[in-house]
This record gives C-alpha cells, sequence and structure tokens, in this order.
C-alpha cells in the first residue's frame, strides 16, 4: 500500500510538472530587488470591480511621473487578478480580458515601460487564482506562462497561493522560480502564500519577497495584526529577499492620517516593499504627503538592507531600531494602544557610540525637525501613532535645540480605562517638560489648548526661564468642557515654545491627552447589540450587531450560531476585540451565551472576559469552536463601565469568529 501511494503521489506531481523530492535550492543571486520593491498594485482599491482596466492602470503610471512619484522611487505598477479570461486559448496561453484591456498586456508594458517604468503581473501556483470567477493558474502551465510573460515585457510576477490541490509549496514556487529564470528576463518574484508555510525559512532561495501574513484590509485591527506578526522575522530579510506584510492600505480611508503615518512608517523601519493600493487619481494630498516622504522612504531604501528589529515592547509601547549604512540608527517609538503614551529609548540603548560627542542628533522624519539629545530619546506618541526618527552622530549636535519630553497628565476614571470627559464638569490638567538635551533651554513656555468651545485656564505660572539640562517644569490648568457636549472623542493638546541656548527658537512635539463624552448611560435593561458603545476595538473589520463578524464591511456577518443553536440577538467579534460601554453606575447584572461562531467550521480558539471598572469579573476560559455555547452572568453593580473582551487563547487569531450571544443587561 505505502508503494502504491507513493507512485499516485508521484504521479500527481509528475502532472503538474513536478518531482515528489524538490532538487536542492540556490540562493537567487541575480542582482533583483536590492531594495524592497516600490510601486502600486490595483487590488486594494478595485478587487475584482470593473474599474480595473488599462485606462486606470495607464492613468497610475501617468500619476508616477506628473506627481513625482517615480522620482521618490516609485517603479512597479503592478495588475493583480481578473487581468485575464477564465479559460486558456486553444494552446493554453493565457489571454487579457479584452474588455478590460483591449490592446492587450504587451501594450500595456510598452507604454509603461515608456515612462520609465515596470509592469507587473499576477497568477496563482494552483490550478485556479483566488477570485470566485475562476481565473486560470499557474500550475503544471509554468514554463509556458513564464514565456508569455517575458515576451509581453513583464518585470515582476506576484504568485498566488490558491486552488494549490496540496502540492508541497516549496517545489510549486521553485519551479515558477525556475521558469522565471529561463526565459533570461529580469523578473522580480514575490511569494504570495500568506505566511502558510513559513516561507521566510526557505523564501530566500526561491523569490525576492515572501508574504508574511493573510491578507491585509483598511482596518486598525488587522494593520496592527499584520505589524505583530512581521516584527519578529528581522533575520530573514536582506537584501534581494524581503519579508512582505502586503500591500499599502494608506488613502483608502478606514484608517485616519495618523494611522495611516504609522502604517507607511512601520512598514519603512520593516524595510518591507511598498506597494501602493489606493487609486492615486482620487488620492488626497494628505495621502500623498504620507506617500511621498522621501525622509521616510530613504529609511525603507536603505542599502544596507536590515529590517528593522524590535528593542523592546512593554504596555503597547514598542521601540524598533534599524540600522543604517551611514551609522546612523532609524528609531521607531510606536503606540498600539488607545491612549497617548511617553515612549522613551535612549543613544545608548540602541546602541549608538556617540565617542567624544557631547549629543546626538534626533532627526524627526515626519515633522521634518532636528533638536539634539544628551543620551534620553523620547516623544509623546499619540493614541496608534509613530514617531520616527533618524538618530546619528553630528559635530554640528549645538545648532539644534535641546529636545524636550512633554507630558500631559489627566485624570483616569479607572485603571487602564478612558479618560472620560463630563458636560460642564471641570477637572485639573498637569503639564510637563523635561530638557533632555546637553544645553539649557533658556525660556519655556508651556501652553495647552483644548478643542474648540472648552475652558482651558491656566491656574500656575507656564513659563520657566534657564531650564537646566535633564530638570523639569510643569504647570497646571483648570479645562471645563461646555455644558452640552455631543457624544464623541476629544484632544487635549500640549506644545511648548522654547528658546535654546544661541537665542534660537522652536517648538517641541506636541504631547495629546484623548477625553471621550459618553451616551448618556442605560436607564433600563435590554439587549447590548441595542445600546451604543463607548468605544470598540476588534482583530478583523468591525463588530457587528446581531450577526457574526463579516470581517470587512458592517452587516456582512450571518446569524449568530454555536455549535447549532442559532440567536437573533448579540455582538459578532473577532479577537483580539474589547468593546466598552459607559453605564454610569445604573446597572447590575450581564448574562451572555458566549462561543465561537459555526460559520469557521472547526477553526478557532478563543476566551471571553468581562470587566466592571477594572476588575475581572467573568471568564469563560479557553473555548473551541467543538464546544457548545458556555452561559457567563457577571455582577456589574456601581460600574461606571463595562468591558467585553475576546482573546486569540494563546495561538494567535486565525478564524476567531466569537459570539456574545443574547447579551442582557440589567439597569436600575
Amino acid at each position: 500500500m505505502r508503494r502504491t501511494i507513493a507512485a499516485l503521489t508521484t504521479a500527481f506531481l509528475v502532472s503538474f510538472g513536478l518531482t515528489a523530492v524538490a532538487a536542492p535550492a540556490h540562493a537567487l543571486d541575480d542582482g533583483l530587488a536590492l531594495t524592497p520593491p516600490m510601486g502600486f498594485n490595483n487590488w486594494n482599491s478595485t478587487h475584482c470591480r470593473a474599474e480595473f482596466n488599462e485606462a486606470m492602470v495607464k492613468g497610475i503610471a501617468d500619476i508616477f511621473v506628473s506627481k513625482g512619484l517615480k522620482d521618490a522611487g516609485y517603479q512597479y505598477v503592478n495588475l493583480d487578478d481578473c487581468w485575464a479570461l477564465p479559460q486558456r486559448d486553444a494552446d493554453g496561453n493565457l489571454v487579457p480580458d479584452p474588455k478590460r484591456f483591449p490592446n492587450g498586456i504587451k501594450a500595456l508594458a510598452d507604454y509603461v515601460h515608456d515612462k520609465g517604468l515596470k509592469l507587473g503581473i499576477y497568477t496563482s501556483a494552483g490550478t485556479k487564482t483566488c477570485n470566485t470567477a475562476g481565473f486560470p493558474g499557474g500550475l503544471g502551465h509554468e514554463e509556458q506562462d513564464a514565456n508569455l510573460f517575458a515576451s509581453w515585457g513583464i518585470d515582476y510576477l506576484k504568485y498566488d497561493n490558491c486552488n494549490n490541490q496540496g502540492v508541497d509549496a516549496v517545489q510549486r514556487y521553485t519551479k515558477m522560480r525556475d521558469a522565471l529564470k529561463a526565459t533570461g528576463r529580469p523578473i522580480v518574484f514575490s511569494i504570495c502564500e500568506w505566511g502558510q508555510n513559513k516561507p521566510w525559512l526557505w523564501g530566500k532561495d526561491v523569490g525576492h519577497l515572501w508574504r508574511t501574513t493573510g491578507d491585509i484590509n483598511d482596518t486598525w485591527s488587522r494593520t496592527l495584526s499584520i505589524i505583530k506578526a512581521n516584527l519578529p522575522l528581522a533575520q530573514y530579510a536582506g537584501p534581494g529577499h524581503w519579508n512582505d506584510p502586503d500591500m499599502l492600505e494608506v488613502g483608502n480611508g478606514g484608517m485616519t492620517d495618523t494611522e495611516y503615518r504609522t502604517h507607511f512608517g512601520m512598514w519603512a523601519i520593516m524595510a518591507a516593499p511598498l506597494l501602493i493600493g489606493s487609486d492615486l487619481r482620487k488620492a488626497t494630498p494628505a495621502t500623498y504627503e504620507i506617500l511621498e516622504n522621501r525622509e521616510v522612504i530613504a529609511i525603507d531604501q536603505d542599502p544596507l538592507g536590515v529590517q528593522g528589529a524590535v528593542l523592546k515592547s512593554t504596555g503597547g509601547a514598542w521601540v524598533v531600531v534599524k540600522p543604517l549604512e551611514n551609522g546612523d540608527k532609524a528609531v521607531a517609538l510606536f503606540n498600539e494602544t488607545d491612549k497617548p503614551q511617553r515612549i522613551a529609548t535612549s543613544g545608548t540603548e540602541i546602541g549608538l557610540d556617540r565617542g567624544d560627542v557631547p549629543a546626538y542628533r534626533l532627526r524627526d522624519v515626519w515633522a521634518h525637525t532636528d533638536t539634539h539629545a544628551e543620551d534620553v530619546i523620547s516623544a509623546a506618541v499619540p493614541p496608534h501613532g509613530t514617531v520616527l526618527l533618524r538618530v546619528s552622530v553630528d559635530h554640528k549636535w549645538n545648532s539644534y535645540p535641546p529636545a524636550l519630553g512633554l507630558d500631559v497628565q489627566v485624570p483616569s476614571t479607572y485603571p487602564g480605562g478612558p479618560v472620560l470627559a463630563e458636560p460642564g464638569k471641570p477637572f485639573t490638567v498637569t503639564a510637563s517638560a523635561t530638557d533632555n538635551g546637553h544645553t539649557p533651554a533658556q525660556r519655556v513656555e508651556l501652553q495647552v489648548q483644548g478643542p474648540e468651545g472648552w475652558d482651558v485656564t491656566a491656574t500656575s505660572p507656564t513659563t520657566i526661564k534657564n531650564l537646566p539640562p535633564g530638570a523639569s517644569t510643569s504647570a497646571t490648568w483648570q479645562v471645563t468642557p461646555p455644558a452640552t457636549l455631543a457624544q464623541g472623542q476629544y484632544t487635549l493638546g500640549l506644545t511648548a515654545r522654547y528658546t535654546s541656548s544661541g537665542g534660537r527658537a522652536s517648538a517641541s512635539a506636541s504631547s495629546f491627552a484623548v477625553f471621550l463624552v459618553p451616551p448618556p448611560p442605560p436607564t433600563a435593561g435590554g439587549y447590548l447589540s441595542d445600546l451604543p458603545w463607548l468605544s470598540m476595538v476588534n482583530g478583523w473589520g468591525p463588530v457587528e450587531h446581531d450577526r457574526s463578524n463579516g470581517e470587512k464591511g458592517a452587516t456582512d456577518g450571518h446569524t449568530i450560531t454555536i455549535n447549532g443553536a442559532k440567536y437573533a440577538k448579540g455582538l459578532g467579534a473577532h479577537a483580539p476585540s474589547t468593546i466598552e460601554y459607559y453605564l454610569g453606575g445604573h446597572c447590575t447584572t450581564v448574562t451572555t451565551d458566549v462561543g465561537l461562531d459555526d460559520e469557521k467550521g472547526s477553526k478557532g480558539t478563543v476566551s471571553f472576559e468581562i470587566w466592571a471598572n477594572g476588575d475581572k469579573v467573568a471568564d469563560s476560559g479557553v473555548m473551541t469552536n467543538a464546544m457548545p455555547a458556555k452561559t457567563l452572568t457577571a455582577d456589574v453593580s456601581g460600574a461606571t463601565l463595562l468591558r467585553l473582551v475576546v482573546t486569540d487563547g494563546g495561538d494567535g487569531n486565525d478564524s476567531d469568529h466569537a459570539d456574545w450571544a443574547g447579551t442582557t443587561i440589567t439597569c436600575a
């Protein structure tokens, strides 16, 4: 029987032009992708819709030139799925869709090449591509497709992972590598197998870049999960072989500009490919400002080719360091949380020896400003924000003002929770500044700015003269929100205007405090899914009301179903998830059935927690999809805030569709 199975396996592989035992692979050494590829891919903005066509692609190429993106380093204009007809021609060749590409791919490549750019294309290492229309894949057609792509003038191939018939990934991708090489045309080879078979362990010998995760989407939670998955893989990246955390979502509208700067900046410090995924014909000035930031791009494209590594990570505050070719260090101070944080490291800690130079130069590549720091490198980082610095040893350090560390202290509602602002009720804010430089700040004036309509009155002196290196100063303000205040999020800002030694005036980076104005507390019991939440963070897509988690947009889930039991009411989440409700001390009991939704079959492992203020009052323990719903009842008497938390059960969050089913709350 063993011989029969082995023979069948060999015959199956041979039918696709593969062998059962892969030949020893040799590392690519073709001079391609010596820095991470930069360019465009249409998928994130168009998917398979009709707007993906020849006119769009030509328009993107035109914009690369006219808007300066080509000069900034972007060169690949890449087509994704749906460019072909669903069937090959009589000779077995792929056929461009004549409606989308009436002049064919060769003519499109010529157009792109005439602009000094390069054209990329897509197919899958399977019998069909990933789209449900069933476009033909490359499995068993590697040489034929590679030759066709080369004849068209293709410069980049994204090779996906769908419908792979269970054939070994290394063999499938190696087969296409060899086919591309045999054409004699230099073609960058992008391995898109979603990190399923740990391509970072073998991809260096097969392709120029490899996907480390599943698909990105235009949400903060998904972007954050990808950052966390890609950061530990720094040792595997280098010139000609890169970790690929997927294409950029910058400008697609699902995140804030702060989050998009983090997205772009973290991709840069991770030496990731920078493939624009937004329709540049519709992009805002803010989007172009992010995508064209040449100081950030220079960090990504640094010829040393080192991916930034995590120096430390505590409480959602990350320090990531990337050595650069000229001896500088790029440092990302990254705040994953929903609250502002001061994040700090030092020149000594990042391993930059300044010798006999008294201070470092800190270049903020987003603000385009320079300061000097004796050793402490710190910044107040807004929620979901990243301060990206280029730290160098500079004998002209004294021509830059000293770096100030700024902080705002505000009363917290409960440990680990948000800060709530009540309409018309005053509270006290304390702001402080610390001179982190080697020279004194001769005059420091602290300024707190509230949202429009908020009364902000200083209650202590706000100016100090001659703040010595290492010393701090502070001031207090009384802040009163308007008597009528809409529910939502509000930001209080702190800046310091100061004069440094030599009379140079400067303004430090700002610090922030974020306040939430809650909805009215519930005055009667009922289903939680009928009440507005105070805040929501979800592992994939939004939390759904009375549906399972659909992972993308609102209302794309299904009827909540746990182990065959259906529920008309509830919340559909995806680990990791946190949903907060403002109770105002009016409620007593929460009751819910919890479990994994049936829509993911046997996949998924999560745990459910209920928190009242800062105390955990119920915990389901780890649950799998095979388990029936578990009923949790929690005492929330007197609590101001209710927090529903879903964790990934300790094994990652793949398919972790978590249901808070039939959740009710009792209130007075």
